[in-house]
């Protein structure tokens, strides 16, 4: 639209030479695993918050320490690489799970706890951002994705498995919380089978070996322009000594700015609600014992088909779309009962869900990109954190008006999607500055210093740019199409 109207579309260019190879799926397959484990550790029994301040504890300090985690893991993912980061991941996991499994008192419970919460840190660090770099333009948005679907099947299995142990009198317990090694395992094995992204292997100056990955993923020989817009990234990501200071810089608040507020909306839409209330709603019509097995079952299966959903149709009708589709779904039905409980929960999947993770990872240039990953996942467990403290409590106090709550979130989220969250589909990740925040008719004047300053010297302070700089970040040398 115009400057006066409501967005942008990203404008048309040549999309690079990609095919959808084997290796791309494999590869996105196996990180994406890294879901399984937070959706299994995020999804406890919705009965054990009632005044237990020792189990309230064990809750949170998955939250907390994840939120600590992802600033250490915003150094291994830009100096280590995608890769090895996830092995970290993998790694807290399954000491974690050890600890857990073994627990003989509520400290190491608490213990393997926060190994989990740190796992979940470097996990939801450096996934999203793997996926988003190794998939094609064309579906990235997909690919990335299949990391919420693989949380959306963590939480379904984590109920069933919750639900069946509970059955099991004295050891059932151990049982549910040694079973997250199986997720553990494969985030592990999988982060030892993949080859790191052409981006971070560039970006590390490692760039031969980038490029011979960048030719095995897309699987043709015609990888010039990529690799040569990847290697212009790359330099400047390497005039920035400290890229969180460089994210505050004027030119990065778009991109920072989305980021954390998608993570607030995110919380705020009342999926956590919904989902506390779905085993009283089934109880009430007549499951009676069975009813937390039914909202298990209904509502995760819905959860894992919308994100589903949502894979197949983000490319095609773009992030905006879904997201102000949600916002009409969820406004419209949360107040009715089961079926409309999932109608909510299927919105909330294939949208808020995945798309708060897309976003962000696709968004930030790759100076600022580890740096912002790190902000994104502390602004998520952050509000997960304070939603889950202060759920009860709002319960109490507004009763059924907790709905009306969440509902005029959801009408203030919408708003913000309409007017300023631009389209991202079908852009390259190294051109979303030009083609994207450049373009957009509130964001671009926040882009209007990108052409003098914002280039960090080696003491920390930024300079002017040379002339030759923008001159590389728009000729055809460097596969920037104009």
């Amino acid at each position: 639209m115009p400057a006066g109207g409501f967005s942008v579309a990203a404008p048309a260019g040549t999309e690079f030479e990609a095919k959808i190879t084997p290796i791309v799926i494999i590869s996105c397959i196996m990180a994406a695993t890294g879901g399984l484990m937070f959706g299994y550790d995020d999804k406890e029994s919705n009965y054990c918050k009632y005044n237990n301040q020792d189990l309230q504890l064990f809750t949170s300090s998955l939250y907390l320490a994840g939120l600590t985690a992802t600033f250490f893991a915003s150094y291994t993912t830009r100096n280590l690489g995608r890769r090895l980061t996830m092995l970290i991941a993998g790694i807290f996991f399954l000491v974690g799970v050890v600890f857990n499994g073994a627990a003989q008192d509520l400290a190491m419970l608490i213990v393997g706890r926060i190994l989990l919460g740190c796992g979940v840190g470097f996990a939801n660090q450096a996934v999203p951002l793997f996926l988003s770099e190794v998939a094609p333009t064309r579906i990235r948005g997909g690919l990335n994705i299949l990391f919420q679907l693989n949380v959306t099947i963590g939480i379904l299995f984590a109920n069933l498995v919750n639900y069946g142990t509970s059955k099991i009198n004295g050891w059932g317990w151990r049982l549910s919380l040694g079973l997250a090694g199986i997720p553990a395992v494969l985030l592990t094995v999988g982060s030892l089978l993949v080859t790191d992204t052409p981006n971070s292997l560039i970006e590390r100056g490692r760039l031969e070996e980038g490029k011979a990955v960048l030719r095995r993923i897309r699987g043709t020989p015609n990888i010039e322009p990529e690799f040569e817009e990847i290697l212009a990234a790359s330099r400047a990501a390497q005039r920035v000594k400290h890229p969180f200071r460089n994210l505050l810089q004027r030119r990065n608040r778009p991109q920072l700015v989305i980021a954390v507020v998608l993570q607030i909306f995110q919380q705020f839409t009342g999926i956590n609600a919904i989902m506390f209330y779905a085993p009283v709603l089934f109880n009430t019509l007549g499951f009676k014992s069975d009813a937390a097995l039914y909202s298990a079952v209904i509502t995760g299966a819905i959860n894992v088909l919308s994100t589903l959903v949502s894979i197949y149709s983000v490319d095609r009708i773009g992030r905006r779309m879904l997201l102000l589709e949600a916002g009409v779904q969820i406004r419209g039905y949360a107040v009715l009962v089961v079926v409309m409980v999932c109608t909510f929960v299927s919105s909330f999947a294939w949208s808020w869900g995945p798309l708060g993770w897309l976003i962000p990872s696709e968004t930030f240039p790759l100076e600022t990109r580890s740096a912002g990953q790190s902000v994104t996942v502390c602004a998520n467990l952050l509000f997960t954190f304070v939603i889950a403290q202060a759920f009860l409590s709002m319960l109490c106090s507004f009763k059924y008006g907790i709905f009306a709550f969440f509902s005029a979130w959801v009408v203030v989220m919408s708003l913000f999607v309409l007017f300023l969250l631009p389209e991202t589909k079908n852009v390259p990740i190294e051109e979303m500055t030009e083609r994207v925040w450049k373009q957009h008719w509130f964001w671009k004047r926040f882009m209007d210093d990108d052409t003098d300053y914002g280039v960090e010297d080696g003491d920390g302070d930024y300079v002017k740019k040379p002339s030759s700089y923008n001159n590389n970040a728009s000729n055809g040398s460097n596969g920037v199409r104009p």
